[in-house]
């Protein structure tokens, strides 16, 4: 075994320039209310990585250009689709519209593990703020909630580090089915 150089590594990627033309994932995302610059910049990062078909950004949520959300996405702000938007409901509302489940990242009294949760796509993951979550009315539009299970004394993970687990998740759900 041995450590790959960074050239060996990037001719195994797509180039910025292949991934704006690229075929995307059926899986979309809405970030609602985040407040951390460095939390939205990390999703940038990890929204290239599954190359996600849309990000979201909706009401306090910062987006680009920022030098924090740079700082953080290297560069994914170019090769991610995204939009922002004041008001989270409309979107929901039109994704809703063209088929898209919406599943909201969330303690409800019906979330389920992210782990049992069987998906159909196309799909939005929801992100809510860090201190309150995701906003009632939107919960009310979710097809569905899951949740990461915690084993310790905290009740959640910093938002970029959950929706890491759970868009890889849902994103090698969707490529066991094809």
């Amino acid at each position: 075994m041995k450590k790959l150089s960074y050239q060996e590594i990037t001719s195994r990627r797509l180039s910025p320039e292949e991934q704006q033309t690229a075929d995307r994932f059926p899986l979309f995302t809405l970030l609602d209310n985040i407040r951390s610059l460095y939390n939205v910049g990390a999703v940038f990062r990890t929204a290239d990585a599954v190359r996600l078909s849309k990000l979201y950004l909706t009401g306090i949520t910062a987006y680009p250009p920022r030098k924090e959300i740079d700082k953080t996405a290297l560069g994914a702000v170019n090769t991610v689709p995204w939009e922002y938007r004041s008001d989270s409901l409309p979107v929901i509302q039109e994704l809703k519209q063209t088929g898209t489940r919406i599943v909201v990242l969330e303690h409800t009294s019906d979330s389920q593990p992210y782990t049992e949760y069987q998906p159909s796509y196309p799909l939005c993951l929801v992100v809510g703020n860090e201190v309150f979550g995701v906003q009632d009315k939107l919960l009310e539009l979710a097809d569905a909630a899951i949740e990461i299970p915690m084993y310790g004394s905290k009740q959640s993970l910093n938002v970029s580090i959950a929706y890491g687990i759970v868009i890889y998740q849902l994103l090698f759900k969707y490529l066991q089915q094809l």
